[in-house]
Parts: C-alpha cells; sequence; structure tokens
C-alpha cells in the first residue's frame, strides 16, 4: 500500500504544479461601445452602439456559420438594413448594416447580450471584432470570437438576415 499512496501523492503534485502554472490570455482591448452619438432611437441606451471604426487585436478563431450572404457582389440594394433580432442563450443581438454601391459600409449593433456585467464585458470586445470581421470579409461569413460563441452566433443570425433584405 505505501506505494501506491506514494504514488498518488506524486501525480497529485505534478497535476497541481501544472495546474498552477497555467496562464490565462488577456482579453483584447478596444475601444467602448456604447455612449455613441449615432444611437439608435427605440433601442435601450445601454444596448445600443456604433463602432464601425473600433480597432481590433486578433482574438478570433472558428468560422461562424455556414451559410454565406455576401454584399460586394454589387447586386445590393444600396441603403440601411435592420437584421431579425436574434435570441442567445445570453441575450438578444440585432445588427443594422448600410450598404452603398455594393459594399457593406456601415454595421451597428443594434442590440447585444449586455445584461449582467460578465455578459457586457464580453461584448466589449466581441462587438468591435465581429463588426471589423463584417467590413473586412463584406459578408456574413466571418470568425467567431473565442469566449463570445453564442455572441457570434447571433450576430452572423442578424446579419445574414440584414443581407439578404439588401439583395445580397
Amino acid at each position: 500500500m505505501p506505494k501506491r499512496a506514494t504514488f498518488a501523492l506524486v501525480l497529485t503534485a505534478a497535476g497541481l504544479a501544472l495546474l498552477l502554472s497555467f496562464k490565462t490570455p488577456s482579453a483584447p482591448s478596444t475601444a467602448p461601445i456604447s455612449g455613441s452619438a449615432n444611437t439608435v432611437a427605440g433601442a435601450p441606451a445601454a444596448a445600443s452602439a456604433s463602432v464601425s471604426t473600433a480597432s481590433t487585436s486578433g482574438s478570433s478563431t472558428a468560422t461562424a456559420g455556414s451559410t454565406t450572404t455576401t454584399a460586394s457582389s454589387g447586386s445590393a440594394k444600396s441603403g440601411t438594413y435592420t437584421g431579425a433580432a436574434t435570441q442567445t442563450r445570453y441575450g438578444t443581438v440585432q445588427v443594422q448594416v448600410t450598404v452603398a454601391s455594393g459594399k457593406v459600409t456601415n454595421v451597428v449593433a443594434l442590440q447585444y447580450p449586455s445584461g449582467n456585467p460578465h455578459s457586457s464585458s464580453i461584448s466589449q470586445y466581441a462587438v468591435p471584432t465581429l463588426i471589423s470581421e463584417t467590413l473586412q470579409a463584406q459578408s456574413s461569413q466571418i470568425n467567431a470570437v473565442s469566449g463570445a460563441t453564442y455572441t457570434s452566433q447571433g450576430f452572423v443570425q442578424s446579419l445574414q438576415a440584414a443581407l439578404v433584405q439588401a439583395g445580397a
């Protein structure tokens, strides 16, 4: 029995050493996404945002959405289109897209998860990243933000609905 106890103690110590040496990555810093002058009437103040120029620092990983809707084909009608409000596990996500000459020129998050401090914190970095990805991709085929999977999926669904309205 003493050999088993020694073996178990050594394994426990090794596991504890590995656990304590683990370092979590820090969240990317971005501009705040609330309090903008371009808030939308009727949307809750804490949930309104316009951050089409927010910078990102690459925290995106998996590809979100299997259906692709592209606005850069030139067939999309110019205008502003609001996607369907998509209910996610942590809150509602809704996107508004502005299309000019067949290109996505602006994306505004009308609603995003912000019902508690944790959801709000995640949205502070996820939403600007998703907006930037959309403007780069000119479609709904964008990368999901690591740690914000549900928000990313809701964003893509609402974005696809808006681009379909635009005729993209």
